[in-house]
């Protein structure tokens, strides 16, 4: 309700607004459409060229033996008060040391942090989420249950509830996304703030609008906003896209990365291979329009950005402008060699640039 004596906006203001919302309503729906078509073609190519192979598909009963490897940490389960959702985790570290939390994108889970559990448990209780909807973690059946707010107030829930009232949090991807805004609505909780190729989410909502080359890179975000069709799309073939996206020339890890093995692959299999298993992940996407677009938010931490030039889906240019956003100490560097897939891709590297960061935030403040 309006407050007392509080102008109402004029009627062609009120028109304007309406007409920027149809506009971009008009867009989603129509590139959507586009997305559609376009993966409609490729299904009746597959279907002329290989019709037997075409609906293969496999479900892995038994995971590999790398998903049980102790020198990762130990599998551990925390149910949420509020929403009641079970969360499953990787932890590795002794408990007491500073939290440093993990948030992977799609379609990944928490394996996708291996390297990262080994070299940084020797300091930090180092946790490796699974996000709401993904692998062992519970899965609600309604969309409007990713809204963002939701996945913002997990984090919190999850840190409360390992008995923690800060962490050192890094995100890669839409787990990057969610390390910003919950640096932004949570500051107090986010000691150090660390985001593997993602920008700041302003800068994402205003670079798509204004460069087409960006959208088409983002395609993925309109075409899953359709029901069941993306998740049928990539079971086709046994999930023949899921294992492109991470081995393929134009989008998987590069020559010069850290190659995923036959047992890494099957990792991912396995755990995208379940029924209904696609379905928690791709709905992350499918309020994201309802959410966009975002205020522009400041970061008020210190903040660490690692980018692989190579990546197919966000253009490198997002990441220098996202040093606006961050009213702190900053640090980008750009990894000239590396793909999407960074922490994977360049391990070592990736590795030795944040202990760098984390010793120079360390060393700042004692002086």
């Amino acid at each position: 309700m309006a407050r007392p004596g509080a102008a109402c906006p004029p009627p062609a203001r009120r028109v304007m607004v309406a007409a920027r919302a149809l506009l971009f309503w008009a867009l989603v729906y129509s590139y959507c459409g586009v997305c559609a078509c376009i993966a409609g073609l490729r299904l009746l190519w597959s279907i002329g060229r290989r019709p037997g192979e075409t609906f293969r598909w496999v479900v892995r009963e038994n995971p590999p033996a790398c998903l049980n490897d102790p020198s990762l940490g130990t599998h551990c389960y925390v149910r949420i008060k509020d929403s009641g959702l079970r969360f499953h985790y990787v932890a590795a570290g002794e408990r007491g040391k500073p939290l440093m939390l993990l948030l992977h994108g799609f379609p990944e889970f928490w394996y996708s942090w291996r390297h990262q559990l080994r070299e940084f448990k020797s300091e930090y209780r180092v946790v490796a989420l699974d996000l709401r909807g993904y692998g062992e973690t519970d899965a609600p059946s309604h969309k409007e249950s990713y809204k963002l707010d939701c996945l913002i107030a997990d984090i919190k829930d999850i840190l409360e509830s390992l008995g923690y009232n800060k962490c050192v949090l890094i995100g890669h991807d839409w787990g990057g996304m969610i390390a910003w805004l919950v640096a932004i609505c949570y500051p107090e909780m986010v000691t150090k703030l660390i985001v593997v190729n993602f920008p700041h989410p302003s800068v994402f909502t205003e670079y798509i609008l204004r460069h087409p080359s960006q959208l088409i890179k983002s395609g993925y975000y309109f075409f899953f906003q359709m029901p069941w069709f993306p998740e049928f799309m990539f079971t086709l073939n046994d999930f023949k896209v899921l294992k492109s996206l991470f081995t393929s020339q134009a989008t998987g890890i590069g020559r010069k990365g850290c190659r995923l093995t036959a047992e890494d692959i099957e990792a991912y299999l396995y755990v995208f291979s379940q029924p209904g298993a696609l379905t928690g992940p791709i709905n992350h996407y499918r309020t994201i329009f309802s959410c966009l677009p975002l205020q522009h938010h400041e970061v008020s931490m210190p903040t660490l950005l690692l980018w692989g030039e190579r990546d197919a889906f966000m253009e490198v240019e997002m990441a220098e402008i996202t040093r606006i956003y961050v009213k702190n100490h900053f640090r980008l560097t750009i990894l000239s060699e590396a793909s999407h897939w960074l922490q994977q891709d360049q391990p070592d590297i990736v590795n030795k640039l944040i202990w760098t960061f984390l010793k120079e935030e360390t060393k700042r403040k004692r002086e």
